[in-house]
C-alpha cells in the first residue's frame, strides 16, 4: 500500500471508529443479531428492519471493541442499507475474500469498504473487521423478528 492511501486508511478508520455512523438501536420488531470475537472482547448488536420487498430499510448497530471492528460495522451499515438481499449478499461475499485474499483490485462495489483491504495482512484483525459482516449474514438468514447470535470462533473470518 502506497503511504498515501495507507494514511487515508488511517484516517477512514479512526473517523469511523470514533464518529460511527447508524449507531444506536432500532425499535421492534426488526432482527437483532449478537455477535462477539472471543479472542479480544469485540462485540456487537446488530438491528436490521427488512422492507416488504426485502431489501434492508434501516440497518443500526451498538457495540464496544477495536477501531477496526466499530469502523468496519459503521461502514458496513453505510454501504447496505437499501440494498436488497441479493445485493448484500453480493457484498459480503467480495468483503469475506477482500479480507481473505490478497487482490490488487478488489471489487469495485465495496466502494470505500476496500480501505479495510490492509486487515488481511493480519489474521486476528481479520476477525475484528468481520464480526459485523457475519451478524448481517446471520441477520438475512432469519426469516422473522426475533433475536440470534453469532461468534468469530465458528468459522474462518
Amino acid at each position: 500500500m502506497n503511504p498515501d492511501l495507507e494514511d487515508l486508511y488511517q484516517q477512514v478508520i479512526l473517523d469511523h471508529s470514533r464518529r460511527p455512523r447508524n449507531f444506536g438501536e432500532i425499535p421492534p420488531p426488526v432482527i437483532q443479531v449478537h455477535g462477539d470475537n472471543p479472542s479480544c472482547g469485540d462485540e456487537i448488536q446488530l438491528f436490521v428492519k427488512f422492507a416488504d420487498d426485502g431489501s434492508i430499510e434501516d440497518i443500526k448497530f451498538t457495540g464496544q471493541g477495536c477501531a477496526i471492528s466499530q469502523a468496519s460495522a459503521s461502514m458496513m451499515t453505510l454501504k447496505t442499507k437499501g440494498k436488497s438481499r441479493e445485493e448484500v449478499t453480493t457484498l459480503l461475499a467480495a468483503f469475506h475474500h477482500l479480507l481473505t485474499h490478497h487482490e490488487d483490485e478488489p471489487a469495485e462495489i465495496l466502494g470505500d469498504v476496500q480501505l479495510l483491504q490492509s486487515v488481511w495482512k493480519f489474521p486476528q484483525r481479520v476477525k475484528c473487521a468481520t464480526l459485523a459482516w457475519r451478524s448481517l449474514e446471520q441477520a438475512l438468514a432469519t426469516d422473522s423478528a426475533s433475536d440470534a447470535s453469532v461468534t468469530t470462533e465458528a468459522g474462518p473470518g
